[in-house]
C-alpha cells in the first residue's frame, strides 16, 4: 500500500482504504478503481492523498454497479450487496452510435452545467454544515444557492432531468441529494400550478429537508455493511433532527413541516411518526415524491443507479396508497412524457424508442426496436426498461 498524492493519481489505480473528507464523508470506497471522474471528485474535495494498492491485481473483487431487481419504495435499511450479474453497458451504443446520454456528456452545455452544480453543490455543502454548527444562513441566500445554477442554464424541464441523469457519475452526498430534491419539488410545485411563493418554499425545502441527516453520527450514516435496529432506529430520526434544528430560525410553518414530514406517507407507514393520512400535508408529499425519486435513481454501492421508469413502476405499484392521487399522479405523468421519444434499454439486453405511453401503466410504454418490430410492455411483462440511452 502507498500514499499517492491527488494530484499524481493515474486511472486504473485502486484505493487501498476509504477516502474520507475532513468533515467525516466518505467520498470514495476501498477497493475503488479510479478513473477521471473520480480522481476530479476528489480534488474537488481537496482530498490531498489517497491509500492506493501497490500491487494493481485488487486483493478483493473491484466493486462494480450491478443492475439489481426493484427495490420497494423505501429504500432498505440494509445495504447488501447485489447478486445479479451487471449488464454489459458497451451496448448503449449500438452500431457505432453514440446514445443520447453519450451525446450529451460531451457537450459544451452539459460541461458548464457540470461546473455551475459542482459550485452550487459545495456551496450548499457550506450552508448546511454552518446549520449544524449552528450558523444559519437566511433563507433567501440558500434559495441564491440553486437559483443561480437555473439562472445561468436557461433550461427547459427536459434538458434539467437529462442534466441531472448525468451528474449521477459525479456525486451523490447529502448536499447533491437535496440540490437535486430542490430542482425536482420545484419542478412538480409548476406542474402542479402552484403559486410563485408556494414554488419558492418548495425550492428552501428541498435544499433543507435533510439537515439532520448531518447529524447522525458518520459511523452510522456512512456505514457500509449491514445497519442493526438501533442504528436504523437512530437514521430514521433525522427529519426529527431537522426539525428540531431549524424551528425557531425564521422559516415558513409549512418548510418546517415538510423537514418533519417528508418520510411520512398516507398510509400511516411512515416515520418519525407514523401520522395518518390527514395529518400529511401535500407540501410534505411534494418533497416526499421528489425525494424518494431522486434517491432511487441514483447510484448505491449495492445497485447501479435505476432508470426512470423502473422508479415509476415502484411509484404505481405502491404510490397511490402512499401519496395523495393528485400529487403523485401529476407527478407521474409528467416525468413519464419527459422521456418520450427517449432510447431505452430493456433487461433482455434490447434496445428501442419510446412512442407511445400507455395511459393505465404509465411505467411500461410501446417502443419501437431497433429491429423495426414494435413492443407493447404493458401486456409483455417479462421485459422491463432499465436505463435510458
Amino acid at each position: 500500500m502507498s500514499t499517492i498524492a491527488t494530484k499524481d493519481l493515474l486511472p486504473g489505480m485502486i484505493t487501498a482504504a476509504p477516502v474520507i473528507t475532513k468533515t467525516g464523508q466518505t467520498i470514495l470506497d476501498a477497493n475503488i478503481r479510479l478513473d477521471k471522474k473520480l480522481i476530479a471528485r476528489l480534488d474537488f474535495y481537496s482530498i490531498p492523498s489517497v491509500e492506493i494498492i501497490d500491487d494493481q491485481r485488487a486483493p478483493a473483487p473491484v466493486k462494480e454497479e450491478p443492475v439489481t431487481e426493484l427495490p420497494k419504495l423505501e429504500e432498505p435499511k440494509t445495504e447488501e450487496p447485489a447478486k445479479e450479474a451487471p449488464i454489459d453497458r458497451s451496448v448503449f451504443a449500438a452500431a457505432g452510435r453514440a446514445s443520447n446520454l453519450q451525446k450529451i456528456q460531451r457537450s459544451d452545455r452539459f460541461r458548464d452545467f457540470q461546473v455551475s452544480y459542482t459550485k452550487s453543490v459545495f456551496e450548499l455543502s457550506s450552508a448546511l454544515d454552518g446549520m449544524v454548527n449552528k450558523t444559519f444562513p437566511s433563507s433567501q441566500e440558500l434559495l441564491a444557492t440553486s437559483m443561480q445554477v437555473l439562472n445561468e442554464h436557461r433550461m427547459t424541464t427536459i434538458e434539467l432531468f437529462d442534466m441531472l441523469h448525468n451528474m449521477r457519475q459525479n456525486d451523490d452526498s447529502v448536499y447533491a441529494h437535496s440540490l437535486n430534491v430542490a430542482f425536482i419539488a420545484r419542478i412538480l410545485g409548476k406542474w402542479m400550478k402552484l403559486d410563485k411563493e408556494e414554488i419558492e418554499d418548495l425550492t428552501l425545502a428541498g435544499l433543507v429537508h435533510d439537515v439532520g441527516k448531518l447529524m447522525v453520527p458518520k459511523e452510522i450514516l456512512n456505514k457500509p455493511g449491514r445497519l442493526t435496529d438501533e442504528e436504523f432506529k437512530i437514521i430514521r430520526q433525522h427529519p426529527q433532527y431537522g426539525y428540531d434544528l431549524l424551528k425557531d430560525q425564521p422559516y415558513p410553518k409549512r418548510v418546517l413541516n415538510a423537514v418533519l414530514n417528508h418520510h411520512e406517507r398516507c398510509d400511516g407507514s411512515g416515520y418519525p411518526r407514523n401520522l395518518s393520512k390527514e395529518a400529511v400535508d401535500d407540501f410534505s408529499l411534494v418533497i416526499a415524491a421528489a425525494d424518494v425519486y431522486d434517491a432511487m435513481t441514483a447510484a448505491r454501492s449495492y445497485r447501479a443507479p435505476l432508470s426512470p421508469f423502473a422508479v415509476i413502476e415502484n411509484f404505481e405499484n405502491e404510490g397511490l396508497q402512499k401519496y395523495r392521487p393528485h400529487v403523485i399522479m401529476t407527478f407521474l405523468e409528467r416525468i413519464a412524457n419527459t422521456y418520450q421519444n427517449n432510447r431505452v434499454l430493456l433487461s433482455n439486453g434490447s434496445q428501442g424508442t419510446i412512442v407511445l405511453l400507455n395511459s393505465n401503466r404509465l411505467s411500461r410504454p410501446i417502443l419501437k426496436l431497433d429491429n423495426g418490430d414494435f413492443l407493447d410492455l404493458s401486456t409483455n411483462t417479462s421485459l422491463s426498461i432499465v436505463s435510458l440511452l
